[in-house]
């Protein structure tokens, strides 16, 4: 076997075998692959693309690089995963609503990619939480909590670890192969016995087109099915922001308004859609439309903030961070509103364009090294179909200086655009893959 024999396969568009997959990835493990040679595998499954043998092998080669967990819970385990969207904090209300259903969640979630956020970092925006915790550690929370959101240890997927800040910088995360890949060798690894996928669909998400979604959520469920876990996924919009926030500590803020309101929003609705998925899967709920309920109710109550809580303090956070939050998140030195140029609807949102316009303010990665600054970003964003007067607030740019706050507001002012009719507004969940 050699690094650059299989990477000049791959260019040259021949598919490599299990066995050469498998000792890439062995590779990646133990640091017989090179930086340089992980990038050019990448940049080469990027262009060419795997077959779905391929993906699978890369996929279970990734998981049992490391650790698989095995669970002894008196409940189903089960879990969920994002493809990546701005404003997309759902599985901070997610989790906490499953384990108050009964569900044990134990979520190996990852950190910003690209123009995208990282629930890991919006975890972290809260003072005291650690992600990255051993084995046994997670073991104790999800069993006395019922919910934990960490990062993968070293032990479990080291070659996803490995191979996804590489792609983070080379210009290959939009490559449908290596993103199956990422997801599942994290997500099998912790043996879930079912999956709920949310793949995002529109401009602030990776996939822009209806056939790159459908392709991407096809490819999710049944490499996870040929693995042995019922995985279902969800097609839903990206074309604004879930939330009205971008930003880590912005939209952990978000997540505390929606569980304690009382009251409705898109944020609790995706979370009821993906949660009653699981909860039919578990024998909980006798239909997807029973579930959604069960779940809207819980986020309604308070009860799911209390859960949240609890995790938050498990995972090293302010025991009163639930009654308390406002204390404790980070606030920027320097808050901009940004008005509208013109009366006129909310036409369009561009979500990738303001997700990078945030990790320019320092909310996101731009090389692998660089440190997150969680009290960054956008707030108070309009939503798609909302009337605004010239003069009107728009938004707010929350930056550590001045200056990034202008470049983040000119950013802002381009991907929004203002019509004189309403437009068609997209449904929050298009169709659903099984």
């Amino acid at each position: 076997m050699d690094a650059r024999a299989i990477i000049a396969e791959l260019r040259r568009g021949q598919q490599p075998s299990e066995a050469e997959l498998g000792w890439f990835v062995e590779g990646l493990a133990n640091g017989h692959v090179s930086d340089a040679q992980a990038g050019a595998f990448a940049m080469a499954v990027c262009l060419q693309g795997l077959e779905p043998a391929g993906r699978r092998a890369l996929t279970l080669a990734m998981r049992d690089s490391g650790d698989v967990l095995h669970w002894d819970l008196p409940g189903p385990v089960m879990d969920k995963h994002s493809t990546g969207g701005v404003g997309d904090c759902v599985s901070l209300l997610l989790a906490p609503a499953l384990a108050e259903c009964g569900v044990y969640v134990p979520m190996i979630s990852g950190r910003g990619l690209g123009h995208t956020g990282g629930t890991l970092d919006k975890m972290e925006a809260i003072p005291g939480v650690t992600t990255q915790i051993s084995e046994q550690r997670l073991q104790a929370i999800t069993a006395q909590v019922g919910c934990a959101i960490v990062g993968a240890t070293g032990r479990i997927a080291p070659a996803d670890k490995r191979l996804y800040a590489i792609r983070d910088v080379t210009g290959t995360v939009e490559s449908l192969d290596l993103i199956t890949a990422s997801i599942l060798s994290k997500k099998l690894a912790a043996s879930p016995e079912a999956l709920v996928m949310d793949v995002k669909l529109g401009s602030g998400g990776f996939m822009k087109t209806p056939e790159e979604a459908r392709a991407l959520a096809r490819s999710l469920v049944e490499t996870a099915t040929a693995a042995g876990c019922k995985t279902t996924a969800l097609i839903t919009d990206m074309n604004q922001p879930i939330a009205r926030a971008l930003g880590n500590g912005l939209e952990v803020a978000e997540v505390m308004r929606a569980l304690t309101a009382g009251k409705t929003c898109p944020l609790i609705d995706i979370t009821a859609a993906l949660g009653a998925e699981l909860l039919v899967r578990a024998g909980l709920a006798a239909d997807v439309a029973v579930g959604a309920r069960q779940i809207s109710d819980l986020l309604l109550s308070g009860r799911v903030a209390q859960r949240f809580g609890q995790m938050v303090a498990a995972q090293g956070g302010p025991v009163d961070f639930a009654s308390d939050w406002q204390r404790y998140l980070p606030v920027a030195p320097v808050i901009r509103e940004v008005t509208a140029p013109r009366s006129g609807f909310v036409a369009a949102l561009n979500g990738e364009a303001l997700g990078l316009a945030v990790v320019a303010l320092g909310g996101g990665r731009m090389v692998e090294a660089d440190q997150v600054d969680p009290a960054v970003g956008i707030s108070d964003l309009v939503r798609l179909g909302h009337w605004v007067d010239a003069g009107a607030p728009v938004a707010r740019i929350h930056a550590a200086r001045e200056s990034a706050a202008l470049e983040a507001e000119a950013s802002l002012l381009q991907a929004l655009t203002l019509a004189d009719r309403a437009p068609e507004l997209p449904p929050l969940v298009y169709e659903r893959v099984s």
